[in-house]
């Protein structure tokens, strides 16, 4: 994988041409080498090419010591240049290879090389060969204290990569596929960002990359038919002619972008945080967020979770606990940015931690670190769920294959939980940076998820009605979603598989709407559309408590009600002249008159539950309807389970 990081990467190139390209030792204990009874005609080949690889030019210098070789085919110096020409170019296997020549030429001249090799070993992800060659390499006499700190950091990444094999499914097949021509071009693409649907990608082209620095612009694609459309220039006013920075991100309901922009003329910083919003007429005019999240130094990487209540990003602003760190900021009620919170000790590090991206379960954030223990000193992916009070599990590397000992960037999941996308140069690259997907490994991905989406409007105008939607976790009484709807009533909610949950609407002058998905066992794959009619508070008006429950043929609440009937609690404090019936219901099985006590049961037990919440006795009163109203035909399981229910009417307001 490559990093997909700001344009400094592009302009600055850290060889990793180690100083033995340059070095022709001169080793009294040589079992036989002899660097100064080397031809010099293939000597001169060499420096040349030396001189070649030093100037950026690998495939040419490269080919000059091949020419080398075939004059002098013991040449060890040549074997050891060209296999760190090789790890430079990110071909370990032939590096390895060419290491591996040198050594069964002079195993003893070559030693001091064991740790290099034991690099390109764990770049080719032979661990277990690394770890013996570097602790080889360490057994040599007065190693300077230099290469003894390196080699021990070497040695614990081998160690670390070795137990991550052991205790991690070892079928995973890494099998990144190109999204092919009509997203990636001879030009660099990177930082791809996913509509919840999964229709609609928008990424970075570095335009003209190919002979210059070039400028960074936005692209979309739409995935129809099996295959992704040509990507186009973003419509509307996105386009500043300033550098955007890369980082782009696409909310899941695809209406807002967030973005990097950098020395935008009104930025804070070197770059800072910038929305955009869809409208007819295209992407307005990039927004700077603010103080509350930019700052003097440098914000990027944004991520919006898919309630748009919360912007996780990558800065360098004191304060942290590192370089740059991962922060987080909430969205008011009113619509702006709160100031932005660190992230904390369980993500951040002394090290850096960027490119953020929280999944459409808005619960597992994935994010790349070199200060967590990994595969080399540069970043690794890794990967944290947040927790129900709150915080975030501890970090767990994503392992290789997909990570490696070279920089990792940035990561997105689909909402299936399973398909990753990434920028990477690799083989079939169409010219630099591609965008690829791949299927993520089992034990790290996100909960697959499914979505809600339709429109809140009033039952009697058929207006769209801005209004607030709440998610909650029935067992854990946690909120999982809270998002506001746009002005015309517009909605979308997502729902991770694997959990059961309340659905709740609420509008001031309205009756509340609840559902209840239980994604426990079995969820359906496509996505859920729900228009909510909201009753205006009146007289007769009535809605079904979908989210109270009781165990069979009992009365006493189930703790998964306790959400529900805060709701109710809120609904009347909200409207204090507002007076409810309480009515219970429940199927035909059983004998009539048992029902009528069942029904009446728990329609007191609703009602105790709002007494205590100080709910004045005058304004509340219950009925036990038994079997008498039923609102689905009694013949199957499903109808019935329509049939129990709990029903709130206004008697007046």
């Amino acid at each position: 994988m490559k990093k997909t990081v700001p344009t400094s990467y592009f302009l600055h190139r850290t060889s990793y041409i180690l100083f033995f390209l340059l070095l022709i030792s001169y080793m009294a204990n040589a079992q036989w080498y002899d660097p100064l009874k080397v031809k010099t005609k293939a000597t001169d080949i060499y420096l040349q090419a030396i001189s070649k690889a030093q100037n950026g030019d690998l495939t040419t210098a490269i080919k000059m010591i091949n020419d080398a070789l075939k004059i002098e085919p013991k040449f060890v110096d040549a074997y050891i240049s060209i296999a760190g020409m090789y790890a430079e170019l990110k071909n370990y296997n032939e590096s390895v290879n060419q290491y591996e020549k040198a050594f069964s030429l002079d195993n003893t001249y070559s030693k001091t090389y064991l740790l290099p090799y034991s690099i390109s070993l764990a770049g080719a992800g032979k661990f277990d060969k690394a770890l013996n060659a570097v602790t080889a390499f360490l057994a040599i006499p007065k190693l300077n204290e230099r290469s003894i700190k390196a080699a021990e950091f070497r040695k614990k990444t081998y160690e670390f990569a070795i137990d991550y094999e052991k205790n991690h499914p070892k079928n995973y097949v890494f099998n990144p596929q190109n999204l092919g021509e009509n997203i990636n071009t001879k030009d660099l693409e990177y930082y791809p960002s996913l509509t919840i649907d999964g229709k609609k990608m928008v990424l970075t082209r570095r335009v003209n990359s190919s002979i210059g620095k070039g400028k960074e612009e936005f692209f979309e694609s739409t995935f129809t038919n099996g295959n992704w459309s040509n990507a186009t220039l973003l419509e509307g006013n996105i386009s500043t002619g300033e550098n955007n920075g890369g980082a782009d991100n696409i909310s899941q309901d695809g209406k807002w972008i967030v973005f990097a922009g950098c020395n935008f003329p009104d930025g804070m910083g070197s770059c800072d945080i910038y929305i955009s919003y869809l409208t007819k007429q295209g992407w307005s005019t990039p927004e700077n967020l603010g103080p509350n999240v930019n700052s003097e130094f440098w914000e990027t990487s944004p991520s919006l979770s898919p309630d748009k209540k919360d912007l996780y990003f990558s800065s360098t602003v004191p304060g942290g606990f590192g370089a740059s760190d991962i922060w987080v900021s909430h969205r008011n009620t009113n619509g702006k940015w709160g100031s932005a919170q660190n992230l904390g000790p369980q993500i951040n590090t002394s090290g850096e931690e960027g490119s953020p991206f929280i999944h459409a379960d808005n619960q597992t954030l994935y994010f790349n670190s070199n200060g967590h223990q990994g595969y080399s000193e540069k970043s690794d992916l890794f990967v944290s769920h947040k927790q129900p009070d709150g915080t975030w599990s501890t970090p767990e590397n994503l392992g290789y294959p997909i990570n490696t000992i070279d920089d990792e960037g940035s990561l997105i999941v689909a909402a299936d939980g399973k398909t990753a996308y990434y920028a990477s140069e690799r083989s079939d690259s169409k010219g630099g940076l591609d965008i690829y997907t791949f299927e993520l490994r089992e034990d790290v991905r996100p909960a697959k998820t499914l979505w809600v989406k339709g429109k809140v409007f009033d039952k009697k105008t058929l207006n769209g009605l801005p209004s607030s939607v709440q998610l909650t976790d029935v067992v854990s009484k946690q909120p999982i979603s809270r998002l506001q709807t746009d002005e015309d009533g517009n909605y979308l909610v997502t729902l991770p598989v694997g959990k059961e949950y309340a659905f709740n609407v609420n509008r001031k002058g309205y009756l509340f709407y609840s559902a209840n998905f239980n994604l426990a066992k079995n969820a359906p794959d496509s996505v859920y559309q729900i228009d909510i009619p909201l009753q205006p508070i009146e007289a007769n008006a009535s809605i079904i408590l979908k989210n109270v429950f009781f165990d069979t043929k009992q009365t006493q609440l189930k703790p998964e009600s306790i959400t529900e009937l805060d709701n109710v609690v809120l609904l009347m404090n909200e409207n204090p002249k507002l007076k409810i019936q309480i009515g219970g219901h429940t199927d035909n099985i059983g004998k009539p008159e048992d029902n009528v006590k069942l029904s009446l049961g728990r329609a007191v037990a609703v009602v105790n539950y709002l007494l205590g919440k100080g709910i004045k006795n005058d304004r509340l009163t219950f009925k036990g309807f038994g079997e008498t109203k039923p609102i689905a035909d009694n013949k199957t399981e499903q109808s019935r389970a329509l049939n129990r229910r709990t029903e709130l009417i206004v008697i007046s307001n």
